[in-house]
């Protein structure tokens, strides 16, 4: 009965026994709640740590002090061996274990084991503080470069259907209400600036994450004269952080709102997902799902659910309380590290993959929906024409309030028009007939250029730092 109620991966440890690691000797049930799942997370951050300590080698090697911490020729023999260790992690070989507590220990066992007080030197001038915050920031950085592709790509798909779709009308609503007439493709391309101006959110987000914060140590500098430029030039970093304390402190906040910039992507997405919900229900039929988007029921043969996109808004509300959560984990902490921070590493990595996968799922959806136009011109009565109509009094010289009144006063008499030819008069800047396809298009291209550009250069400085060809697949 004892052993139930012990906490889940607890269940072998005996009272009282002891655990040797690399830093000292535990309690083993203390070592196995505060590695957490960082043996199991970790494993995501292995090739960063190995870049990130292929950088702080080279680095020791020509600090100008005599003797030499690490010579040229020691710290080749770390990147070599900091080579086996990325392939064995591509090919998902690399294992961490409690002991290890974290990637950052597993690698330097590695190394030692394989070089002897070579390995053992490597960690000088560091510590995991500043280790495990740029092991994050390269990972986000590469993750953020990865979605911001993936959201140029839905951006493309979307305006590409908003082209072919742009005449056809589509009853504009306002609280879920017949209001004015719109079109498929203002519709579909109004999603499509939103994830393009969500990409300046991304952008931000890169840009703040983009420093590099090694050499930091604990939070308060070292003795020794390292060269902070040099690490963050060697990793590809716009600059390091300046002060040493911050680097540390801005942990947590950073994932923050990296976070959050994943969760604007995602809201927009949800919002979208919700109108495909609405508008292919039998009720409106206006688009239709293709059978191979939809999931069936247990027990009604019927059924062709769009549980992809109500999914679709559940982990939009899942990234955004993963932003929340870190924040609040942030929020109350003192300055310099402190262990809470370990917590905010799962919901960074969860809201990257949630946000991801999400990208990824939507553009053949949304390529392979079909537009019905018999059912969108069905969803146009009288009544949607009436502030057209008011308009065109307006046209005539008729004060636009009294226009309104006028207008209203007639409601349920005020004769039917063309939705086609209301569309078609919406000529000016971004109304349907007035929509800059091609500015958009331009600007997705822009996105997934500049992601391009970012993720070569930095493959290019990684490749020069290891001496081998270095590569990434989303």
């Amino acid at each position: 009965m004892q052993a139930k109620n012990r906490p889940q991966g607890l269940k072998s440890i005996k009272p009282g026994q002891k655990s040797k690691t690399t830093v000292g000797t535990v309690d083993s049930r203390i070592l196995e709640y505060t590695a957490g799942a960082d043996p199991r997370l970790d494993l995501a951050l292995t090739v960063d740590d190995c870049v990130g300590t292929a950088a702080h080698a080279v680095m020791l090697s020509r600090m100008p002090v005599t003797p030499p911490v690490l010579t040229r020729a020691e710290a080749g023999k770390i990147i070599r061996e900091l080579r086996k260790i990325i392939a064995e992690a591509n090919r998902h070989a690399f294992k961490i274990s409690t002991r290890d507590q974290d990637v950052h220990l597993a690698v330097e066992r590695r190394l030692t084991a394989a070089l002897g007080d070579i390995g053992r030197k490597v960690h000088t001038a560091r510590s995991r503080n500043d280790q495990v915050a740029v092991d994050l920031r390269l990972y986000a950085r590469r993750q953020l470069l990865f979605a911001m592709e993936e959201t140029a790509k839905l951006s493309e798909v979307l305006v590409k259907f908003a082209k072919k779709n742009r005449s056809t009308p589509m009853p504009g609503r306002t609280h879920m209400r017949p209001a004015m007439p719109g079109s498929v493709g203002l519709w579909a391309s109004s999603y499509t600036e939103g994830l393009l101006d969500d990409c300046a959110l991304l952008d931000a987000a890169y840009n703040l994450n983009n420093a590099c914060p090694l050499g930091a140590a604990a939070g308060y500098g070292v003795t020794l004269p390292i060269d902070r430029k040099l690490t963050s030039r060697l990793l590809g970093f716009k600059r390091p952080i300046h002060n040493v304390l911050h680097a540390i402190n801005a942990r947590g906040k950073t994932e923050s709102v990296v976070l959050f910039a994943l969760g604007q992507v995602m809201l927009t997405l949800s919002r979208l997902a919700a109108d495909l919900i609405v508008f292919s229900a039998p009720e409106f039929g206006y688009f239709t799902i293709p059978a191979e988007y939809c999931t069936g029921s247990s027990i009604m043969p019927q059924k062709q659910n769009p549980d992809v996109l109500e999914l679709v808004r559940a982990k939009a509300a899942r990234v955004f309380s993963s932003a929340m959560m870190v924040g609040e984990i942030t929020r109350g902490l003192p300055g310099g590290y402190n262990r809470d921070l370990q917590e905010t590493k799962a919901p960074l990595m969860e809201g990257i993959s949630e946000t991801r996968a999400t990208l990824r799922i939507l553009p053949a959806l949304i390529t392979a929906l079909k537009v019905n136009r018999s059912a969108l011109l069905n969803g146009f009565d009288a009544e949607i024409f009436a502030a057209d109509n008011a308009l065109d009094l307006v046209r005539s010289g008729v004060p636009f309030r009294t226009a309104y009144d006028k207008v209203k006063a007639k409601i349920g008499t005020t004769a039917s028009c063309d939705p086609a030819a209301s569309v078609g008069r919406k000529t000016h800047l971004g109304a349907p007939a007035g929509l800059d396809f091609g500015m958009l298009e331009n600007r997705a291209k822009s996105v997934a250029t500049f992601a391009g550009q970012e993720r070569k250069r930095y493959c290019h400085a990684v490749s020069n730092l290891l001496g081998t060809t270095y590569s990434e697949k989303g």
